[in-house]
């Protein structure tokens, strides 16, 4: 039997590291990525499993995109599923109306376009497998009833990650890989806060159901709990 192969960004800690361990429970070989290569190791020795292997990727810098793409390449023969989860919350302290330009690149890089671009990057490695399955962690401020002018980069980057969702899913579906969007809701992470009323597994059980269970005709819908959402 072939094995099945994912790749989870920002697997080292949160929800993409909750989203590791569901899926290493699932019986998946599991490529963690995170921005430093030592971050990753770190997070794979917590997992205590041999199936479980550390890249390093900023989702943000294309050359670190390409690299850790080549390297995959080199040691993997397929992937059956594709995690988009790293990303960034900075609008602190700001709102539509003080956003500036650099904090809206810097955003938009992260969690919209380098998603766009690891996608891209792993395509050849999503054909080879059948009916692989591409999930992006988007979030209900991404939703266009719950947008916010006062966490404006996120919002908008979101809003973004969930059309290219969309794009996406017309532009695969003749290659039979489908691609989902999902909300994680309010979870206790360095993003979230400690106040948050979600655990991390929480959170990440949707990505998991939609990497493992979800059928691939609800390719370009967007989740929450399992459940189909409104864009």
């Amino acid at each position: 039997m072939t094995s099945q192969i994912a790749l989870v960004t920002g697997g080292n800690k949160g929800i993409g590291f909750a989203i590791c361990q569901g899926l290493v429970a699932a019986g998946f070989e599991v490529i963690l990525a995170a921005r430093s290569l030592d971050k990753a190791k770190q997070a794979v020795e917590q997992l205590s499993s041999s199936n479980v292997y550390p890249i390093e990727m900023n989702v943000a810098n294309d050359s670190s995109i390409h690299s850790a793409a080549e390297d995959i390449r080199d040691q993997f023969s397929h992937l059956n599923v594709l995690i988009n989860n790293a990303g960034i919350y900075p609008d602190q302290g700001v709102n539509i109306l003080t956003v500036d330009r650099d904090l809206l690149n810097l955003t938009m890089n992260t969690n919209a376009f380098g998603p766009i671009q690891i996608i891209q990057e792993f395509l050849p490695l999503l054909e080879k497998a059948p009916a692989a399955r591409i999930i992006n962690v988007s979030s209900g401020n991404g939703a266009l009833d719950g947008i916010s002018a006062n966490v404006p980069s996120y919002s908008l980057s979101k809003l973004a990650l969930n059309g290219a969702t969309i794009l996406l899913a017309k532009a695969l579906h003749s290659k039979g890989i489908a691609v989902y969007a999902m909300c994680p809701g309010w979870v206790r992470t360095d993003m979230g806060g400690n106040a948050a009323p979600r655990s991390p597994e929480q959170g990440a059980d949707t990505a998991i159901w939609l990497a493992t269970e979800a059928s691939p005709k609800l390719s370009g819908k967007f989740f929450r709990d399992r459940k189909e959402i409104s864009y």
